[in-house]
């Protein structure tokens, strides 16, 4: 008997509204992001991502005072405790930065900061405290996965120096450092995204905010999710020069490949972060002598809008910006849970203020009713 139409499968939940949310507001026709009713290109433009995260968190743009005493409790928060570091000095040389990422938010949770279900502000709290230690814990796997010593973090810098500092042992000028933060603005929330709605699903059973956000970095992982931005950064390097970009994409358009970095679930005409990310990538590439990368990138989006209608998402912009920046391919998606965490807190949080049990139905397709034989009439 075939389900009523309320029961129909709706494949990836296209199209399906699973609650109200005052974090992230998307207009697609107009190719518009807001957070909490600001637009984000003015958002990167004009604050600091420390404003940002404010932002989500609390709802409202911060004051001088606010600022300050948000600023230093993330500030405190830096340190890890160094049985954790220890643990990250056990992790495979070669494992991925997110799976360490992911297995040392999970360790957090065990300490007793971190410990036990949550109401909304004690996830704020605990947000704000994650968001701060993130960074550490990237910097430090990514520096003893290469045998470096780790940098401990310094409380004189801002949030995106100290992350060069930890990371690459030193802080480029005020420009990169910008282009940096203010790609974790345009990051730092997009909606009922795959990971964010993974991060609610969790939380909506009573779990910790450690549990949520480990299952966020688990989802955010992918490549047709987070892992676009080194998806992105690889087919730009397997092109190699601008000379081989047309022919190498009517290949990949012949053949059906999916190119990453294009087309996007809710944008049909184009992100709304795109072309702030693009100003800085190409600022970056002036700087650093990285015209190829460009080019070969222009080529590309040419291509796909021209003869596909597909248009670049964040990704596409990022992973090369990032690149240039000195960061390795497979930091990209790490970079992008340091601005992210805060978008999965601040739906966490919204989450428990009027939390309900996430439990979905499914469209049965399989067999009608039938009586077990016996196995030796089956045999």
């Amino acid at each position: 008997m075939a389900s009523p139409d309320r029961f129909k499968a709706k494949k990836g939940l296209e199209g399906v509204v699973f609650d109200t949310t005052e974090v992230s507001h998307v207009v697609a026709e107009q190719k518009s992001l807001y957070y909490r009713g600001y637009p984000v290109h003015e958002l990167a433009e004009q604050c600091d991502f420390e404003e940002v995260a404010y932002l989500l968190l609390y709802g409202e743009l911060p004051t001088a005072s606010e600022l300050e005493a948000f600023v230093k409790s993330e500030r405190a928060a830096r340190e890890l405790n160094p049985k954790l570091l220890e643990v990250l000095e056990r992790f495979p040389a070669g494992g991925h930065p997110m799976d360490a990422l992911r297995t040392a938010v999970s360790y957090l949770g065990m300490e007793s900061e971190f410990a036990g279900a949550d109401d909304s502000q004690s996830a704020l709290e605990k947000g704000l405290s994650l968001t701060a230690k993130i960074p550490t814990i990237i910097a430090a796997n990514q520096r003893l996965r290469r045998g470096k010593s780790v940098i401990a973090p310094r409380t004189d810098l801002s949030f995106s120096a100290n992350f060069f500092h930890m990371c690459l042992g030193e802080v480029p000028e005020p420009e990169v450092v910008k282009a940096f933060d203010g790609s974790l603005t345009l990051y730092a929330e997009h909606g009922f995204n795959a990971s964010t709605f993974t991060a609610r699903v969790i939380v909506s059973t009573l779990s910790d905010l450690c549990g949520a956000v480990s299952g966020a970095i688990a989802a955010l992982k992918g490549s047709l999710h987070g892992g676009a931005n080194e998806a992105v950064m690889a087919v730009l390097k397997e092109i190699g020069s601008p000379e081989n970009a047309e022919a190498w994409l009517a290949d990949a358009l012949a053949t059906k490949k999916k190119i990453m970095g294009f087309g996007h679930r809710i944008y049909r005409n184009g992100d709304s972060r795109v072309p702030m990310m693009t100003h800085y990538r190409d600022q970056l590439a002036e700087r650093y002598h990285g015209q190829g990368l460009v080019e070969i990138s222009r080529v590309l989006e040419e291509g796909m809008v021209s003869q596909k209608k597909i248009y670049p998402n964040l990704d596409f912009p990022a992973g090369p910006a990032y690149h240039l920046m000195g960061f390795e391919t497979d930091l990209f998606t790490p970079i992008f849970v340091m601005a992210r965490v805060v978008g999965w807190t601040a739906h966490v949080a919204e989450q428990l203020a009027d939390n309900r049990l996430v439990r979905p139905l499914a469209e049965y397709v399989g067999s009608q009713p039938r009586t077990v034989i016996s196995l030796a009439e089956r045999s």
